[in-house]
């Protein structure tokens, strides 16, 4: 029996449908259109049509041996399609446009209303005889179940019974809550908990008009008229929720379902309470476990290859720069699905309909944009790292000026341009905002990383022989460093240790290298900038210019060349030659010789003489 036995789910399908196909922003016609296209294509499909012209042929009736779930997916959606059509008729009715006509629209949205209530009962009726013939599983009845009891509590809401309503609505949250907590997977318990945030307004609405104290309370109310009157409304509801439990041990035993970890927001859980958005989440959490088991090996491969020279750290992080496609595209549908359901709830004007205290889905939403930005920016600071280590300069013995590629530095800063736009958006996020604490480490790591930005740049302008710009935008980072630590003392005498996000790990160590390298940097600057053309800042940069009066002193002061070999190195020791002895008598006498005069140039006066000495010429 088991390998014959339905898998037909009523509220799967009804949340699939429902979504897919316009309620989603309320559009009752587009979903009863729908609906009425999908009963005529079951209809010919299971080919219970009848018949063609005014010849009218009569059905069969449906028993459990050749019932299949085409019938009741058409039982199902003829339900649909006449309950979107009652509340399509009441929505007509409220326009100012068809006052005069309002009655009418009302009354025709009764007797729809009523024929939704018919179609499920029927269907009940049809899932009950499966399920005591063991062709329906106990989750499948208690879907259809559930589905019958709202579908006739809204009825008798509507009719204004409130007494028989909360009592309907109320049985029928107390089996959702059964189901979200036995689940056998994330998707049904989202699947559950939609449902029952779905009718938890209208149980508080019909225990307001009965005139109870603690009409807020809907969970006190649910349990208390379940017990009550579940066995009155749903036959054998006890034995059935006991076999559905067996059901869900027996399963849990076999083959491992997937099940969404538990996803926490200083230390409170953050609630997923729509299926569409399980499915993504469950993406997200496979490839951040895969993030996790890549990381293990490149460690083991980066200690390995400490000591060895080469190229394999630049290949390990184009690997590590590569893991995170995956993580960032489920992110990325994740963030579209959010936000799609925060703009449907603002379009239809209704307000969350989440349990009272809990978070709602503005704070989904806002929490999967975090995620997705801190992904971003872990993942271009992993490529800035990439990029200079590649470049890093090899270590030899005799130091040499450094040359780097000039494509290093513009594409240093591209990258972390798009990290402070990273760290700017989730500043401005509701979650950031509310915590003080972590608002002031991404502020922190904003300010550090403008500094950083600001260095790299700097570098960019010394290619080119900017000076000037160089060292407007080496104070600048100065600056913003002073800004970081200044953010960071606010809140503890440690800050650096105090909230420290994993995807942008700053340590004291990391502030003091950054100064360090600034302060390098901006001496380095001025002294090429003089020896370029003096310092100034009007000069013409197509033209080497020596500065005025570079050569003067070499004019007028004798310079010790000996001395200054000597100090510098390169003068070697003189060597010692012994003279011989010379006999007396082959001394030649020395004959004192006037000295040849040097001719005299003309005298000249003037200025030409006076700038003739100027530019060493005598």
């Amino acid at each position: 029996m088991s390998e014959n036995k339905l898998s037909f789910r009523a509220l799967q399908l009804a949340n699939e449908q429902r979504t897919a196909y316009g309620l989603r922003y309320s559009d009752f016609t587009r979903y009863r259109k729908h609906c009425a296209n999908r009963t005529h294509r079951l209809r010919s499909t299971l080919k219970t049509t009848h018949g063609k012209g005014r010849e009218f042929k009569k059905l069969p009736p449906l028993s459990t041996d050749n019932i299949k779930d085409g019938h009741l997916e058409l039982l199902l959606f003829e339900s649909e399609r006449a309950w979107a059509y009652s509340q399509d008729l009441v929505t007509q009715s409220l326009q100012p446009a068809n006052e005069d006509q309002a009655g009418t629209l009302r009354h025709s949205a009764t007797g729809r209303f009523r024929r939704a209530v018919h179609w499920s009962t029927q269907l009940l009726s049809h899932c009950q005889s499966l399920y005591a013939s063991s062709y329906l599983s106990a989750e499948g009845l208690m879907q259809i179940t559930i589905y019958t009891l709202i579908l006739n509590g809204r009825f008798l809401r509507y009719r204004d019974n409130f007494e028989d309503a909360v009592i309907q609505l109320s049985v029928a949250r107390h089996l959702l809550d059964e189901l979200a907590d036995r689940a056998a997977t994330s998707r049904d318990q989202a699947l559950a908990t939609v449902f029952a945030d779905e009718i938890g307004p209208e149980i508080r609405y019909c225990a307001h008009e009965l005139g109870r104290e603690r009409a807020y309370n809907v969970d006190a109310i649910a349990a208390e008229l379940s017990e009550k009157h579940r066995g009155e409304i749903v036959e054998g509801c006890d034995a059935l929720i006991q076999k559905f439990r067996q059901e869900g041990e027996v399963a849990g035993k076999g083959e491992g379902r997937k099940k969404l970890a538990i996803l926490m927001w200083e230390g409170q859980p953050v609630p997923v309470r729509n299926p569409e958005l399980v499915d993504v989440l469950l993406l997200v959490q496979e490839a951040e476990a895969k993030i996790t088991q890549s990381r293990e090996p490149a460690r083991a491969e980066g200690v390995s290859d400490k000591g060895r020279k080469g190229k394999s750290g630049g290949h390990g992080s184009k690997k590590g720069v590569a893991a995170y496609d995956a993580i960032l595209l489920a992110l990325s549908d994740a963030e579209e699905v959010a936000r799609k359901l925060v703009e449907a709830q603002q379009n239809s004007g209704s307000s969350s309909t989440s349990a009272a205290g809990t978070r709602d889905i503005h704070f989904v939403h806002a929490y999967i944009v975090y995620q997705l930005l801190s992904r971003r920016i872990q993942r271009d600071l992993l490529l800035v790292s990439a990029l200079l280590t590649s470049h890093r300069p090899q270590a030899s013995a005799r130091p040499k000026k450094e040359h780097v590629d000039a494509r290093l530095y513009p594409a240093v800063v591209k990258l972390l341009d798009t990290v402070i736009q990273g760290l700017a958006q989730m500043r401005n996020l509701s979650i950031v905002d509310e915590s003080p604490e972590l608002a002031s480490a991404v502020e922190a790591r904003l300010t550090f990383t403008k500094a950083r930005r600001c260095s790299y740049l700097a570098q960019c302008y010394v290619a080119v022989k900017k000076y000037a710009e160089a060292l407007s935008l080496i104070q600048n980072a100065t600056i913003y460093l002073r800004e970081t630590r200044s953010t960071l003392s606010i809140f503890s005498e440690d800050p650096i240790s105090s909230a420290s996000p994993a995807y942008y790990p700053l340590t004291s160590s990391d502030l003091d290298a950054l100064e360090s390298v600034i302060s390098q940097d901006g001496l380095t600057i001025k002294n090429e900038w003089f020896a370029y053309n003096g310092g100034s800042i009007n000069a013409d940069n197509k033209t080497y210019k020596k500065p005025l009066f570079f050569d003067i002193a070499l004019n007028y002061v004798q310079l010790d060349m000996d001395r200054l070999q000597e100090r510098a190195g390169k003068a070697s020791a003189p060597v010692l030659v012994p003279v011989q002895a010379v006999p007396a008598k082959s001394r030649l006498e020395e004959v004192a010789r006037p000295k040849t005069p040097e001719p005299q140039a003309p005298a000249k006066g003037g200025l030409s003489s006076l700038l003739e000495g100027w530019w060493g010429r005598k």
